[in-house]
């Protein structure tokens, strides 16, 4: 077998995976690449300690392969302290298939990227994420059984985003209580942005509460769509983090939360549905902290999709996933407690509560 070699200057572009700053000893990636589809994607596995990996597929335009795998390992990452803190029997694992949805994805490509996932053998389960739907879900499941997130029609638990949209909501309200001494949104001003499938239906949810909706989205369409469907208004200013709002609520990609948006950032509170918000845990954490502004960790508020999908591997009703969602209110409200208690970020009091559980059930499987 002949060795492949590489130039020295490709080497320093690759660079050593396990040395990659968002490597935090998963367990396993596998590169999915197939010719005749085009099928490009990578699949993380970060912990499966408390169970099998189950997160979902994103299909993203990504600038690069690089690009995509620091998202998949951020996200699979993000997953396993999502399924610890909701109390689920679930590891953590992430999908992305490199390409745009709307143009190239296809039954084919569904079908092929399913096979991957069955090649692992139950060791991690997929579901609906960016760039997907229901209907994808369900081509794959032609293919394997390690699918969450299937049609209702075929005895599965449906689309997960109004569910993750719901607890964002219990998110936002223990958020003000907390923060104000009062859920009441009436009149309270928020700005979602991102308005997709769990944007959009946190929107509804806020609209109905009485609060005043701003929304901002890459994709002019969806702005429109929403705005006239729920009276949003759309935001059309030059800088969107000055905006005189109350609470901030990022519902599309990550690392939203950084050192140039908190300084200019208005809000007495963050809560929203994207994940890894923060661009920087600790640093941006305790920034944040130290201005006063109230941060509900994304993957303890947006846990409401993995809660709804779960009910297909562990085998309870909608109205138990509605229970357990709801739930997120009161958790929301003790991390607060525990934040102030020992003095340490909103993000690393929830972050320290999905440890222990996951070393606690290490503990046991060792016995």
């Amino acid at each position: 077998m002949n060795a492949e070699i590489f130039t020295s200057e490709q080497m320093k572009k690759m660079g050593p995976i396990f040395n990659h700053f968002s490597f935090d000893n998963h367990e396993q990636i596998v590169f999915c690449n197939d010719e005749d589809t085009g099928l490009k994607a990578i699949i993380g596995i970060h912990n499966t300690v408390l169970g099998p990996a189950l997160g979902g597929t994103r299909m993203w335009n990504y600038q690069n392969e690089w690009e995509a795998l620091y998202d998949v390992l951020r996200l699979s990452r993000g997953m396993t302290f999502k399924s610890a803190v909701a109390g689920l029997d679930l590891g953590g694992g992430k999908a992305v298939i490199i390409g745009d949805a709307k143009k190239q994805k296809n039954d084919k490509l569904m079908k092929r990227f399913a096979s991957f996932v069955h090649s692992l053998s139950g060791k991690y389960i997929t579901a609906e994420d960016i760039g997907m739907e229901t209907r994808d879900m369900d081509i794959m499941k032609e293919v394997t059984p390690y699918v969450s997130g299937i049609s209702e029609s075929l005895g599965g638990s449906g689309n997960p985003s109004p569910v993750t949209a719901y607890g964002v909501f219990m998110g936002i309200k223990a958020s003000c209580n907390y923060k104000y001494g009062s859920d009441n949104l009436e009149g309270k001003k928020v700005w979602v942005q991102g308005v997709g499938n769990v944007g959009e239906s946190l929107v509804e949810h806020l609209t109905n509460a009485g609060a005043q909706v701003f929304i901002t989205d890459i994709f002019e369409d969806k702005l429109i769509k929403v705005s006239n469907k729920y009276g949003a208004t759309i935001y059309k200013g030059l800088d969107v983090f000055n905006q005189n709002v109350d609470i901030y609520a990022p519902c599309a990609l990550g690392a939203t939360i950084n050192e140039y948006s908190i300084s200019k950032l208005k809000a007495s509170i963050i809560a929203g549905g994207a994940n890894n918000q923060l661009e920087d845990e600790d640093k941006h954490g305790k920034l944040l902290k130290e201005k006063g502004i109230i941060y509900a960790p994304d993957f303890l508020i947006n846990a409401g999709g993995i809660i709804n999908v779960n009910a297909e591997v562990a085998g309870y009703d909608r109205a138990e996933s509605i229970r357990r969602t709801e739930n997120i209110y009161n958790t929301t409200l003790e991390i607060f407690k525990l934040s102030d208690t020992e003095g340490i970020t909103t993000h690393q009091a929830a972050l320290n509560i999905a440890l222990k559980r996951i070393e606690n059930r290490r503990k046991e499987n060792l016995k």
